[in-house]
């Protein structure tokens, strides 16, 4: 039970992010950039307080996440909008299908959603013959490139401005520029005129407030105030641990979200979306459809990982791991990636798929630290690796050396007899093939730290 056909491939897409230089580069001045705005922006602030009074919060919520669900829904339906909940991933995308093919719409906007891309709604839509348009520039931009994001916030992360100038030429017949100011109105003249053409828009949501129905979006470019406005339908998309209780939670999490995101005070665009067009109302969607995605959430819920659905998907997790900083999120080959994503890809998709996700973490401890709702990813990710030695999903090998270790470990005669043989064959165990990484690691020390003392 070491591996199967259906494992996520990880120690080969790590090695391939690695020999890539602009990759690797790119990442490099990406994470440290938001890392340090981050720090910046959380300075000389009661950084702490905030966090465990959001933390309580979402807290609150999981325990409750059904009567939570409930009142949301009845009050959404209550502003004029229309209500479904999706078991899973395939119930989810038929809804929206469903709706979309009831109304003869041919062409669809949509904002980012990272719950979208776990149910891969657009590729479903696509097979029915709908042209989705991401409008997020991030989104945008790997959409074009025929890619899935890299990184839960910045979806294209992983590329550079030569890069996006050489996919917009390519893609989009315009002359090569790799300034990112005319890089940006070309995609923002295209993706003008798709917003205003547009019969419908699908988008995700930030938070869902359960007092009053509505939806709060939180984006940096306005795309998602223009798909929520200008079409007159609109198919709001999110999974069920969204909710927050009121309306007077939502300070609390207006200032942590974009400090952890990418270090800004406020976020650029903030809207609160309560049901369809109100008479004398100019802007807004005449119909409101919100798709309420459990697939596996609520199963989460009920279990020892229930604290995983804290997570407000800020990214600051990502930015802190260092093996996120060093491989990007396409190495991992899931929806979501480094420390957020190795637990929910595990917990939503099996351990059989996931296992060897759970070697792509130091166990630092820093994205512990980073999260602004004190999701205790490295309890959840030691927790995890526990659970995958005891169902069997570690190679023979390295069982049998921990078994090994242990039994050394326990004889002090037998741990200094092995630590003499180390020493003699280290330099023939650096040439056995798979076991390059030895050649970083230093030779078996003469004596233990503890006899040095």
């Amino acid at each position: 039970m070491t591996s199967t056909a259906t494992s996520i491939p990880f120690r080969a897409n790590a090695a391939e992010a690695l020999s890539n230089s602009p990759l690797r580069a790119a990442m490099r001045n990406a994470t440290e950039t938001f890392a340090k705005k981050r720090t910046e922006a959380t300075a000389s602030l009661p950084i702490e307080e905030w966090r465990t009074q959001a933390s309580d919060t979402r807290l609150r919520v999981l325990e409750n996440l059904g009567e939570y669900v409930d009142r949301f829904s009845a009050n959404a339906v209550r502003a004029g909008a229309k209500v479904y909940r999706a078991d899973n991933a395939e119930s989810a995308v038929s809804i929206v299908g469903s709706i979309l093919k009831d109304r003869a719409v041919q062409k669809v906007v949509k904002s980012k959603s990272m719950v979208t891309e776990e149910i891969h709604l657009n590729k479903y839509l696509e097979t029915l013959g709908f042209k989705i348009v991401e409008t997020d520039l991030g989104e945008y931009i790997i959409q074009i490139a025929g890619e899935g994001p890299s990184h839960i916030i910045v979806p294209a992360i992983h590329k550079d401005r030569k890069q996006v100038g050489r996919l917009f030429s390519e893609k989009l017949g315009c002359e090569y520029t790799e300034d990112p100011a005319a890089l940006t109105k070309i995609a923002k003249k295209i993706l003008r005129d798709e917003f205003l053409s547009a019969k419908a828009a699908i988008s995700g949501a930030n938070f869902a407030v359960a007092d009053s129905g509505s939806l709060v979006i939180f984006t940096n470019e306005g795309n998602g105030r223009m798909c929520t406005t200008l079409p007159p339908l609109h198919i709001a998309v999110l999974s069920i641990e969204k909710m927050i209780p009121s309306l007077a939670d939502l300070p609390k999490f207006m200032r942590l979200l974009p400090r952890s995101a990418t270090g800004q005070m406020l976020t650029t665009y903030m809207s609160v979306i309560t049901g369809t067009r109100k008479a004398g109302e100019s802007t807004g969607a005449e119909e409101l459809h919100i798709v309420l995605v459990d697939n596996g959430r609520t199963k989460i819920v009920a279990g020892e990982y229930r604290e995983m659905l804290k997570c407000i998907r800020c990214g600051a997790c990502l930015n802190a791991c260092p093996v996120y900083r060093l491989v990007g999120g396409h190495a991992y080959g899931a929806t979501y990636p480094g420390p957020m994503g190795i637990v929910l890809t595990t917990l939503l998709e099996g351990m059989e798929k996931a296992h060897p996700l759970l070697d792509a973490t130091t166990l630092c401890g820093a994205c512990g630290d980073v999260c602004p709702v004190k999701v205790p990813l490295p309890e959840l990710l030691h927790k995890l690796r526990e659970e995958r030695v005891e169902r069997g999903f570690t190679p023979y090998l390295e069982r049998q050396g921990m078994v090994g270790f242990g039994f050394a470990a326990e004889s002090p005669q037998l741990f200094s007899l092995g630590q003499t043989v180390a020493r003699v064959f280290w330099p023939l165990a650096k040439k056995i093939p798979g076991l390059g990484a030895l050649e970083r690691m230093p030779i078996p020390a003469q004596i233990t730290f503890g006899r040095s003392i």
